[in-house]
């Protein structure tokens, strides 16, 4: 291979990147550029250079619009050898990409399971070496491509793997589908841009010296005509003298010069895209074998074909566009039905599709896109789906025979691209797409009755959908009507489906009087009519319903029932949806071992299934970290967080972020304000799920700015919380209630008597609902805790706290939630040295100091270390003879919490002095954090 000409700084930044990935530090660059200015040159030098040390994947994008998804992930997986092979295997999932894949069981998984397989194969494969992964020509990238690039450069973390894309830069028009992704992805810190830029004149010179040399005087000529594109300046290297400047033209001239046998070749290959199978394109030139061969060996010399596999591929895209622009009108037709004829039966679906719409055989275009739709619902990329649906949908009144050729009517066609187009992410379109379907079967055709089964169907997903959306009032009354469209003999699997629907949506709204009447019948029904789907998911419903009315144990086996026959269906969605109501039941009641035990299991399952990042497969991993947080486990709980973005940029990746702020402000991370920037760009008030995320990240912002010393801020952050959480969340608005009492208590003389009473009088009410027995809300040992602590809270806050009601606190929170009881100890041992009760204080003092040194509590540390100072608990421990005495005074201000300049001005030395002072006391004490020096000084 050539020397690279003047690529130093793009060389340079490409390799840090890779520097950083292998040793632990995910990234990814995307090389931009002009179309033959040498991005494809460029990677080719970083891929040869990794090739030894590192396991290298790439794959190309191709000219087929959004047709076939995932094919650079495709060629990349093809291309990955035996170690990438064995992997498959255990992922029949990615299996499925390949053209030789497993049809597997035909249900096809939602996108996110085929996205968590991805990750988890790069993460794997780079546990033994580093992982390239080139994806080039993006600007062609199918959507499903594009969310993949997005979701890699989020949640590649700490792996071993570094991502390249290109694009061409001056393909990017004001509204191709690429460029909000890129402006979207250049705004994180793990991702590197890249421009590779035209040659100057000294450049192009040194590359024209690589291909055999010229003149100084032709060298620049031929800079001035190409403007320093590096593939325009070899065209006009090899074309000589007195040919015309535009860039097509020249290179049509230098397909002129071929024969006749290489310009039918090439055509046809220009037809068949950048890559064409060797087979095929012998086939399809209809030439007689040896004749073909000296053609193939003509175009592989004059550089405009180079073998690629078991095929070959134009050397460089400009020259497939040339060649496919300059092909008469009839020719471009008869060429894209014959390629079409000879796929039959060979090729994917959606290429099949392709070539019929551009020969004009609407047919067998119209039966290849319902094909291609179902077969990108099989490998996970609905986005396709709906796509390929919808061309179908479109062709439908314009062939022959559609349902017979489509193998289903209209309204089922459609219902797979609504649902196609909700798994996409796109469920407000869906809704509005269902909403049609709907009146339009009311309204009958030629005034004739709606079928009851169709309309069944569209009104169970449009209520399933609208429940999804929070519209909860709306679903109840669609799935209401969803089960009064057809009889309740015979039973059918579409009224089991829409009577657990309407259960499922009667459990989040204010009406539930039938509900049990209408769960028995929803399982009766599926047993019936072997609709098990339904039954496992009215189960979970009804295990949700009895937990808190009647039995927690009826609750949680149904749960476990739903569960078993989720995993019996192979429906990981249902399973994984019981396995997480099974661990929260347990963890809502306080028994946490249990609950660790269920949610590490199904936790491994989600990954084995590669849901890790589905709806179910995240709300799995938040509760695994808050049971690691709650039982005191913060190493785990900060392996957990690492995975979860810092800088969230939807709504999924900002409930993430907010479960890991309980850890970030319980340890006065510096990382806190850092994730509740990026939430509050989310702009979540106009989101669906904001009010959620709102009271999540308000109630803990409250918390941070509490130990700040900001109790203003706190109760803004508290009010806002409150403001925003449905007022059927009855536990967790406990919780910020309490927060916002402390925040008043800590007000002191500035804070509002009426408004501590309001705080106070909806704590209670809250538990009084939840201890009423309403289905979704339980006063579990949590609950209780914090309602003991809003009680404490008021007290303080009037100057009215007892040593019993700080005792009542901690011992609720003793239930095995190790930092909310330290916490409360801190408080009991405040007003119990107030009431002169010294030694239970002290006793109070030293174990919640013990607990805030083994979680590494810092904030908690510092006001524990301040109350201890000023009670005199700290003189009991002994001075530690490796510091001097100077260093003992500076580690016992660094306890209390204190900066550097807190420490500077408290000793009278220069803030320099006393970083140099902390540098020196953490390498005598052989610790790495402020924090574990301070716990040395408590526990020498």
């Amino acid at each position: 291979m050539a020397a690279l000409i003047g690529r130093e700084p793009e060389v340079e930044a490409l390799r840090e990147v890779l520097a950083r990935a292998a040793a632990g530090q995910s990234g990814l660059v995307l090389v931009s550029g002009d179309a033959g200015v040498g991005k494809t040159r460029l990677t080719t030098e970083i891929i040869e250079g990794a090739r030894g040390g590192w396991t290298v994947l790439a794959g190309q994008c191709a000219e087929l619009g959004e047709s076939v998804p995932y094919l650079p992930l495709a060629e990349a997986l093809r291309g990955g050898g035996p170690a990438v092979a064995e992997r498959l295997r255990a992922r029949p999932v990615l299996g499925r990409l390949l053209p030789d894949g497993t049809d597997g069981d035909g249900a096809g998984p939602v996108q996110q399971q085929l996205f968590g397989a991805v990750l988890g194969l790069l993460a794997e494969l780079a546990e033994e070496r580093p992982v390239l992964l080139v994806l080039e020509d993006l600007h062609w990238a199918d959507a499903s491509t594009r969310h993949l690039l997005t979701f890699l450069s989020r949640f590649l973390q700490r792996d071993r793997v570094a991502v390249i894309g290109t694009y061409r830069s001056d393909d990017l028009h004001r509204r191709h589908p690429l460029r909000p992704v890129v402006a979207e992805l250049l705004r994180q810190p793990t991702v590197t841009a890249v421009e590779v830029r035209p040659f100057e004149a000294a450049e192009t010179a040194g590359y024209l010296a690589t291909l055999g040399g010229t003149s100084p005087e032709e060298a620049a000529r031929i800079h001035a005509r190409s403007e320093g594109n590096a593939f325009y300046a070899g065209e006009l290297f090899d074309a000589g003298d007195d040919l015309p400047t535009g860039l097509v033209d020249l290179l049509l001239a230098k397909v002129e010069r071929l024969s006749d046998d290489a310009q039918q070749v090439v055509r046809v290959a220009s037809v068949a895209g950048q890559r064409i199978d060797d087979s095929m394109l012998r086939e399809m030139s209809e030439l007689e074998e040896d004749r073909c061969e000296r053609a193939l060996r003509e175009l592989v010399s004059h550089r405009l074909l180079e073998p690629h596999g078991e095929g070959y591929v134009f050397r460089h895209a400009l020259l497939r566009e040339a060649v496919y622009g300059d092909l008469l009108p009839g020719e471009n037709t008869r060429l894209h039905a014959a390629f079409a004829a000879c796929l039959v039966g060979r090729g994917r679906p959606a290429e099949l599709a392709y070539h019929s719409l551009a020969a004009h055989d609407l047919p067998r275009a119209f039966a290849a896109s319902v094909e291609a739709g179902r077969e990108a619902i099989r490998i996970g990329a609905p986005n396709e789906a709906h796509v390929h649906y919808d061309r179908a949908l479109a062709l439908w009144e314009r062939v022959p025979g559609p349902a017979e050729a489509a193998g289903t009517d209209r309204v089922h066609l459609a219902l797979q691209a609504v649902t196609a187009e909700a798994l996409s992410g796109e469920v407000r379109r869906a809704v509005h797409r269902l909403e049609t379907l709907r009146d339009l079967l009311r309204g009958g055709r030629s005034g004739a009755e709606p079928d009851p089964l169709l309309l069944t169907e569209v009104l169970e997903r449009l209520a399933y959908y609208l429940s999804d959306l929070d519209r909860d009032d709306e679903s109840v009354v669609v799935a209401r009507e969803s089960i009064e469209v057809l009889p309740a003999d015979p039973p059918t699997p579409q009224r089991a489906r829409a009577l657990a629907t309407y259960v499922r949506s009667v459990i989040f709204s204010d009406e539930y009087g039938d509900f049990e009447d209408r769960a028995a019948e929803a399982v009766a029904a599926g047993r019936a009519s072997g609709a098990l789907d339904a039954e496992a998911s009215t189960l979970v419903t009804l295990g949700i319903y009895h937990e808190s009315l009647t039995s927690e144990k009826e609750g949680m086996d149904l749960f476990a029932r739903a569960y078993r026959l989720g995993r019996d269906l192979g429906d990981p969605e249902v399973y994984l949806r019981a396995a997480y109501s099974y661990a929260r039941g347990h963890f809502d009641r306080g028994d946490l071992d249990a609950a660790r035990e269920a949610i590490d299991k199904t936790v491994e399952e989600a990954a084995s299934a590669g849901l890790m990042w589905s709806g179910y497969g995240l709300s799995i991993r938040c509760l695994q970290l808050l049971v690691a947080y709650t039982i005191g486990d913060w190493k785990s709980a900060e392996t957990y967080a690492e995975g979860f973005p810092v800088r969230a940029a939807t709504t999924g990746e900002a409930q993430v972020s907010a479960y890991a702020l309980f850890l970030d402000v319980a340890r006065g991370a510096p990382v806190v304000e850092e994730r509740l920037r990026w939430m509050d760009r989310l702009n979540l008030d106009h989101d669906d799920e904001g009010p959620f995320l709102i009271y999540m990240s308000g109630g803990l912002a409250a918390e941070h700015a509490a130990w700040s010393g900001d109790h203003a801020a706190a109760l803004r952050h508290a009010r806002r919380a409150l403001d925003a959480l449905p007022s059927l969340s009855l536990t967790p608005r406990i919780r910020v209630d309490a927060v916002a009492l402390g925040a008043l208590a800590d007000l002191g003389d500035g804070a509002d008597p009426e408004a501590a009473e309001a705080f106070l009088a909806e704590a209670r009410h809250s538990a009084s609902l939840t201890l009423s027995g309403e289905p979704r809300n339980w006063l579990g040992g949590e609950g209780r805790a914090w309602l003991a602590r809003a009680e404490a809270e008021y007290l303080r806050g009037r100057g009215e706290d007892t040593p019993e009601a700080w005792r009542a606190v901690a011992e609720a929170f003793d239930y095995g939630f190790r930092y909310e009881k330290a916490r409360s100890q801190w408080r009991l041992a405040d007003v119990l040295l107030r009431n002169d009760l010294r030694e239970e204080a002290e006793s109070a003092w030293r174990e919640a100091a013990e607990t805030a040194t083994d979680l590494g509590a810092a904030p908690l540390l510092g006001v524990l270390t301040e109350l201890g100072g000023r009670a005199g608990f700290l003189t009991a421990a002994p001075v530690l003879p490796v510091l001097t005495a100077r260093e003992n005074e500076v580690l016992r201000l660094l306890a209390e919490g204190r900066s550097n300049r807190d420490i500077a001005a408290a000793l009278f030395i220069s803030p320099k002095t006393a970083s140099v002072h902390v540098s020196n006391i953490l390498g005598k004490l052989g610790v790495s954090t402020r924090t574990e020096a301070a716990a040395r000084f408590l526990r020498p």
